[in-house]
């Protein structure tokens, strides 16, 4: 077992502060696990065992308590009274009702309230307007490469390692356990069913009577767009394209339509939406945007019969790790030029090019031009595979990619 420091840091920065935690992510991805590690770090520092309460809704052992109003009765029971009491709610989005749970909690002291969700839509909704500026999100996503390659013991080389994370993912199990193609196919395929099945089913219980969504109940159809939304990645798309693609191949889908199905899947954190910005003019755009995946196993998995593209998996993987640096993260726009990343935090920003290999002459002024012509001084930098090209071009720094992933 890996341990998540990246993300247990963010959750001891919040411990016994007045604010709910809400840690989300893919399933499978380990948050449970991470919350059994801040467990068993609170208990190192003193934290006495009846002081902590932990109920996960995925065990048939705490069905009775999918009542919010038992729920409620069972927690309060519980709570200690001398100190804080943790009270670790996994998989909340399973009990209809919740948000009062919380909210009644959240209001009595010396509470330390931690709840887990595997779709988005846990915090829209009644949850978003009561405990609106009183809960912090922890977006959690599979391993990164780092942490891949914490758990292997084979001796391989990193880069070696490299290629088995793009294909493999990062799964946490899948990283641990003995792997074959087969073990590892069969696993994802019960999450990805799953997700399809029991997360967008819960995601469509929770959704007020009068919402605009369309329900999402046509499996085959969600799967098809799943599919050409994987085979996209690193493309500019709109719903336009996904719905004309689903026609050309002899469906009759409305934009509307697709565009309920496209929220479902990046509501149950398979795909991340991400939005364009002009460079020149320091905005977003409304037009267009690309969709990254949540685990590039799984993008192998739903697209068995396709050549491997190794610049749109790199890139993926490079968004991702972005993401877990705490970036704000877009789709950058000169001119008619697109740089693949500008990213943000702390008011600064940076501009990130990602190719497999700048050997070719084409491809380095391919990719080296839109970030000159960026008429600022933040930084610049291109990401590659091969390690031939490593430099600096007049200020632009070109880095090996399984090296950059390895710095954090």
């Amino acid at each position: 077992m890996v341990t998540r420091h990246e993300y247990l840091e963010k959750l001891k920065l919040w411990r016994e502060e007045k604010i709910i935690k809400v840690v989300t992510g893919i399933r499978r991805c380990g948050k449970s696990t991470l919350l059994e590690q801040y467990r068993a770090y609170l208990t190192e520092t003193g934290v006495k065992p009846v002081q902590i309460i932990a109920v996960n809704f995925e065990d048939l052992a705490y069905e009775d308590l999918l009542d919010y109003k038992k729920l409620y009765e069972y927690l309060s029971e519980r709570i200690a009274p001398h100190g804080y009491t943790y009270i670790f709610l996994d998989e909340i989005q399973k009990v209809n009702g919740f948000e009062k749970v919380v909210d009644s909690l959240y209001i009595k002291d010396n509470v330390d309230i931690y709840i887990t969700g595997s779709n988005a839509y846990l915090l829209s909704g009644e949850l978003a307007t009561l405990l609106s500026g009183r809960y912090v999100e922890i977006k959690m996503l599979p391993l990164s490469f780092s942490e891949y390659a914490q758990l292997q013991t084979s001796g391989k080389s990193n880069d070696e390692l490299f290629y088995e994370f793009m294909s493999e993912g990062g799964f946490p199990y899948i990283a641990a356990m003995d792997r074959t193609k087969e073990k590892t196919d069969m696993y994802l395929e019960g999450i990805y069913n799953t997700i399809i099945v029991k997360d967008i089913e819960e995601r469509q219980t929770r959704r007020e009577p009068d919402t605009t969504k369309r329900k999402v109940n046509d499996i085959s159809l969600l799967k098809n767009i799943g599919k050409f939304l994987a085979g996209s990645v690193g493309s500019l798309i709109s719903v336009r394209s996904v719905s004309d693609y689903i026609v050309s191949s002899g469906r009759k889908v409305s934009p509307n339509t697709v565009s309920d199905y496209i929220d479902a899947l990046t509501e149950a954190f398979i795909f991340y939406p991400v939005e364009r910005f002009d460079i020149q003019g320091k905005q977003l755009l409304q037009q267009n945007q690309k969709l990254y995946i949540a685990d590039t196993g799984l993008r192998r998995y739903m697209l068995p019969r396709r050549n491997y593209d190794l610049g749109f998996t790199l890139e993926n993987i490079i968004y991702l790790e972005l993401c877990r640096r705490g970036y704000e993260v877009y789709v950058g726009k000169n001119g008619t030029a697109e740089v693949d990343f500008v990213v943000k935090k702390n008011d600064v920003m940076e501009y990130y090019q990602v190719t497999a290999s700048l050997t070719d002459e084409t491809t380095f002024k391919r990719e080296v031009t839109p970030l000159q012509n960026i008429r600022d001084n933040y930084p610049k930098t291109i990401l590659t595979l091969d390690r031939f090209t490593l430099g600096d071009y007049e200020g632009i720094k070109v880095k090996n990619a399984v090296d950059w992933l390895l710095e954090a």
